[in-house]
This record gives structure tokens, sequence and C-alpha cells, in this order.
């Protein structure tokens, strides 16, 4: 049958707002071949189907006409001469997470029998899925930053199909998509019927822990482009530190584990060195990203204890501090996932390291308990959920005052001189 053309409203408006204004772009075969190298490669050329199989992330590319059902999320890739084979992608971006709610995606490649199709487009499709959503770390590690690696290349002309979908995602990252992709995100669950589309991306590249990597698949991406992205996507207004009048503070404040149980010292303090200081807790307004991204890039200094809050740094303006309270038993996440990831965003890092003295385990456990004398001993006994219920779930901290003022005032010498 005779396809119909399924595009969102907002595609001619996409197409009057580059017309004259950007480069030809790339052939979308030369697109869709930088997401495979060396033999990969050399199969998308003679079969029109490879995948790209790294250390955590599987992307599976077809160059040539697909057609997608969304009723059970198949992609059908004709290649004549080829037995039917099938390849069964779970398309989130660390596959080495086991998560029940990532729906596969079947390939079938060879020679099949496609459905009919229904609808045409005439850009490429990119299959990813939310996965668990509601943490912001992972959020922004394993979905927006691999999807911005995946999709940057082709310029908008990319349309999304978006597996395990959920309202909430869609609100908290609309602008994100809406500057990656021309179309209309597609929702398979409320879209059930036969797609075509002149390739396909099935999967998301990652990289590294919250980094993109300028010499790793497709090539080219960094830290310093995707934070320009995220100021145009969010309309962030300051670039950089230097255009903060006031030196402003962020305090993450929590309250269930990991509390300031002095918090209210810490305030004044903070008031008493010359910061403004914003207080946010978990509410609605953290969960509300296109207001937050505004609240935090208005900020000089971001403060919290060890924990996926700290992702905003993604947010503050260059040449900004953040100041990370690394607790007990969370040093290598705390160097890991935030410190070192730091530099490359353009934000200074301090490490403020508590004693043992400021932790409430010492007053749980006792001086001489292991998790006091040697944290590392939990994790290698017991593993990764046993260290988390005692190093995250149950403690709390009282910061010495004396010690994180000294920490302050670098913070403030740097924001008030700032090169960076």
């Amino acid at each position: 049958m005779t396809g119909t053309q399924y595009f969102s409203s907002s595609e001619t408006d996409f197409s009057r707002r580059v017309s004259g204004t950007v480069e030809e772009p790339e052939s979308l075969e030369f697109l869709l071949s930088r997401l495979v190298r060396g033999e990969d490669r050399i199969n998308l050329e003679v079969t029109g189907f490879a995948c790209d199989k790294a250390v955590h992330s599987v992307v599976c590319v077809a160059n040539q006409p697909v057609r997608i059902d969304t009723s059970n999320m198949t992609v059908y890739v004709s290649s004549d001469g080829i037995l039917e084979q099938e390849t069964v992608v779970r398309p989130y971006a660390r596959q080495e997470d086991v998560l029940k709610v990532i729906t596969p995606v079947h390939i079938l490649n060879g020679n099949t029998t496609p459905p009919a199709c229904l609808y045409n487009h005439n850009v490429p499709a990119v299959i990813f899925s939310s996965g668990t959503t509601g943490n912001i770390f992972h959020e922004m590690n394993e979905i927006i930053i691999p999807l911005f690696i995946t999709s940057k290349q082709f310029q908008s002309r990319v349309l999304f199909i978006l597996e395990d979908y959920k309202p909430s995602f869609m609100s908290k990252y609309g602008k994100v998509m809406s500057h990656l992709s021309a179309y209309e995100v597609m929702n398979p669950a409320a879209n059930r019927s036969v797609h075509c589309f002149p390739g396909s991306v099935v999967g998301l590249k990652y990289h590294d822990n919250l980094a993109l990597n300028s010499s790793d698949i497709p090539g080219g991406h960094s830290m310093r482009e995707f934070r320009h992205f995220l100021r145009e996507s969010y309309d962030l207004r300051f670039r950089h530190v230097s255009q903060i009048k006031r030196p402003r503070l962020m305090l993450l404040s929590r309250r269930n584990t990991r509390r300031f149980l002095n918090e209210d010292e810490m305030v004044a303090m903070m008031e008493e060195l010359g910061f403004q200081v914003i207080v946010v807790a978990r509410s609605k307004i953290i969960s509300n990203l296109n207001k937050f991204s505004q609240l935090i890039n208005s900020c000089s200094v971001l403060v919290g204890a060890h924990g996926a809050g700290l992702t905003n740094e993604l947010f503050l303006p260059s040449g900004a501090v953040m100041v990370q309270v690394e607790l007990l038993g969370t040093e290598w996440p705390s160097t890991t996932y935030y410190g070192s990831t730091a530099r490359a965003m353009g934000v200074h890092y301090l490490r403020y390291k508590i004693d043992p003295e400021e932790s409430t385990l010492l007053k749980l456990y006792g001086r001489n308990h292991s998790v006091i004398t040697d944290p590392g001993s939990l994790f290698r006994n017991g593993g990764y959920r046993a260290a988390r219920t005692v190093f995250l779930d149950q403690q709390n901290v009282r910061i010495n005052l004396v010690r994180f003022r000294d920490t302050l005032v670098e913070a403030l010498s740097l924001v008030t001189d700032s090169d960076f």
C-alpha cells in the first residue's frame, strides 16, 4: 500500500528556520557510518547493517530503508542475499545495568518479509529507552548525554522513538529533545503501527561517567559542547561566573540520609563570609528542571554531600565551584562521578573529606570498627549493597565549621577572581 507522510508540525518551521543558514548537511549514509568503526563499518557498507559492541553500550545501525513495527518493537532491515538473522538490543546506554523496565528491540536482518508500511518518514529513527527515571545522575549519565553523543550530528533531522515512554521524563527533558530533533518524540505504546525510515539507530553510545570523549565514536563531541547545548536548551543566562555580581551559594539540603545535622550553623557561616545562600531541599522545584536549571545557573558555588544532586554541576556557569562533602566510604564514587568530571565542565572542584568525628557512623559502630578504620573492607567483603546500606543510607554528618570555613574561603576566592 502507499504510505502516508507522517511528520510533526515542527518540520515546516524547522525547514524554514535552517534554510540558507547552515551548511549543506553530510549525507545520511556518512552520518550513520560514524556510529561504527573498523570491521563494523565495513559490514555496514557491504550489508547495510552493523552493530558497535563496546564495553558499556551496543548501538546497531542500518544505512538503508527500514520498517519499524511499533506494536512489537521490531525493526526490519532488508539485505539481499543474506539469510535472516535476529539481533536483540536493550536500547539503554549501559548494558551492564540490568533494568527490568527496559523493553528489548528485535532487529530482523536479511531476506525477511516485513509488514506493509503505513507511514513514511524522510529522516532516520533513533530508538532508545528512558529506562529508570527520577534520579538526575542516571538520567544525564545514561540517557541525555548518550542521546546527545548519538544524535547531535544529525542536526535535528532525526526522529526519536522513546521506548518505555514516561510523560514525566518528557516534561523534564522536553527542551533537550526539541533541540536535538525537529520532530515530535514518538511513543510506541500510543502509536502501534508500521513506519518506514531511510535508516535507523537502535541504542545509545556511552563514553564514560558524565563524560564525552572527542576521540570516541562518533568523534568530535566534548563536554564543553554539551554544556553549551544545555545553556541553549534551557535558555541559561550566565555563561561565566564573573557575570554574577554577588557570590551566590546553593546548599543542597537532604531530608532523609546524608543530612547536615548543623545545617543552620553552616548557613550562618556562609552568609558571614559574604555569600547569598539558597538552601534547596528535595521539592517540586528540583524535579522541575526547566526552573531549577535556571536557579543553579545563577549560583557561583554549589555545595552538597555526595549524591545524585551534584549532577546539577552541569548547569553551573564556567568558573563556578562545586564543593563535595565526601562522607566516609564514598571516596571512589565521589571522585569518579563528580570530582574528576568537573574539570571538563569548566568548573572548579573542591573536596571536603570529613573526619570520622564528623560522621554519625562513629557513634553507631565505634571507633575501632572496620566501618571507621577500613571502609573499603565493607565493599570487598559485603559488596555494593552492604556498603550502600551503611555509607549512603545510615550516615549523616555534623560538619566541623572551623575546617569547612577554610574550604568556603577558597571557594569564595576562586569565584571572585576567576579566569578559569
